[in-house]
C-alpha cells in the first residue's frame, strides 16, 4: 500500500478537503497570513528590494519547514510520509470552500439579496463589492471560481506531486503573499513586485493544467471543449495576469460567457480586457462554474496522483543503476 507515499497522501488529503474543507479554527494558511503581517510591519518599505527580501525570506522559511518535516516522516517510514503529505494538503488546498462560498453566492442572487451577497464576496476576491449590483457580483464570484479553482486547488496537487510536502508549503506560502501584498496599489506597487511574480512562476504549469482540465470537463456542464481550447487560445494573453488569464479565459468558453470588462478594486479602476463571446455571467453561470471547478479539481488531483507515481518511479530506476 505504501510503495507510493506522494501520490497516496494527495488522494488522502484531497478527500479530506472534500469532506471536512478548511480547518475552521487554527488554519495553518492563516498562521501563515499572520506571521507574514507582522513581518511586513517590521519590514515594510516602497522598496522592490525590501518587498524580495520579504517574499524569498517567507516563502523560504516555508520550503524549509517543508524539508525538516518531510526528512523527519522519511526516517520513519512510508506511513509517516504519506500521513504527513496527506496533512499538508488538505491544510493547503482551499478548493472545497471555493465551491460552498461559489454556491452560497449564487443562493443569496438567487434570492436577491445584494447586502448579503456583498458581504460574501470579499470571501472570494479583493474587489470593492459596494459598487457591484446582481450580475457584477455574479461575474466577480465566477472569475474568482475560476483563477482560484488553479490557485487555491490545482496548484496545491501539481507542486505537492512534483516535490511533496516543501512545494507544497512553499506554493502555498506564495500564493498567500501575492494575495496580501501584490497588488498594484500605491502602497504595494514595489513592495510586492517580488510576491507577484514569484507567484507568477509558481503558478505557470498549475494554470496550464487547470486550462486543459477545463477544456476536458466542459461537456460535464453541458459546455463546449472546442469553445474552451479556442477562448483559451485566442484571449487568455489578454488578461494581464499570465496565468488568471489561462483559467478564466478556458472557463469563459467552456461556459459560453463573456468575463472581463470595467473591475473596481478597493484601490482602484482596472479595465480589464474581454474573455469569451457569450453573454454576462447570472446566478446559474455561477453555479455552473461551481460544477466545472469541482470537475477540474477531480481530474487534477488523479493526474496529479499518476504524475506523483511516475515521478516515483523514475527515482527509484535511477537508485537502482546507481
Amino acid at each position: 500500500m505504501w510503495t507510493h507515499p506522494r501520490a497516496i497522501g494527495l488522494l488522502i488529503g484531497y478527500g479530506l478537503d472534500r469532506v471536512f474543507a478548511d480547518p475552521r479554527r487554527w488554519h495553518p494558511v492563516a498562521g501563515f497570513g499572520t506571521t507574514a503581517l507582522h513581518v511586513e510591519r517590521v519590514l515594510y518599505r516602497d522598496s522592490k528590494a525590501v518587498g524580495a527580501v520579504h517574499a524569498l525570506t517567507l516563502i523560504g522559511s516555508a520550503a524549509a519547514i517543508g524539508i525538516a518535516t518531510s526528512r523527519a516522516a522519511a526516517r520513519l517510514g512510508a506511513p509517516a510520509d504519506t500521513v504527513l503529505v496527506a496533512a499538508a494538503t488538505w491544510a493547503a488546498l482551499g478548493g472545497t470552500s471555493l465551491s460552498r462560498v461559489g454556491g452560497q453566492m449564487a443562493d443569496r442572487l438567487d434570492n436577491e439579496d445584494l447586502v448579503g451577497g456583498r458581504a460574501l464576496l470579499p470571501s472570494l476576491c479583493g474587489r470593492d463589492p459596494e459598487s457591484l449590483d446582481s450580475d457584477g457580483l455574479a461575474r466577480a464570484a465566477l472569475e474568482s471560481i475560476a483563477e482560484n479553482t488553479s490557485d487555491a486547488a490545482v496548484g496545491v496537487l501539481v507542486w505537492g506531486a512534483c516535490a511533496g510536502v516543501p512545494g507544497i508549503l512553499a506554493y502555498r506560502a506564495s500564493n498567500t503573499l501575492d494575495a496580501m501584498v501584490g497588488y498594484r496599489s500605491e502602497k504595494y506597487l514595489r513592495f510586492g513586485w517580488a510576491a507577484a511574480r514569484i507567484d507568477d512562476v509558481m503558478n505557470l504549469v498549475p494554470a496550464r493544467v487547470t486550462g486543459l482540465a477545463t477544456v476536458l470537463a466542459a461537456r460535464l456542464v453541458h459546455g463546449s471543449p472546442v469553445e474552451a481550447a479556442k477562448m483559451w487560445r485566442r484571449d487568455a494573453s489578454k488578461h494581464p495576469s499570465p496565468n488568471a488569464g489561462v483559467a478564466e479565459a478556458s472557463a469563459a468558453g467552456a461556459l459560453g460567457l463573456q468575463l472581463g470588462g470595467r473591475t473596481q478594486y478597493r484601490h482602484g479602476v482596472e479595465n480589464r480586457p474581454t474573455l469569451g463571446d457569450g453573454a454576462s455571467p447570472t446566478a446559474r453561470d455561477l453555479r455552473r462554474a461551481v460544477t466545472l471547478s469541482t470537475r477540474v479539481q477531480e481530474l487534477s488531483v488523479i493526474a496529479s496522483a499518476i504524475l506523483a507515481v511516475a515521478i516515483g518511479q523514475a527515482r527509484i530506476r535511477r537508485h537502482r543503476r546507481t
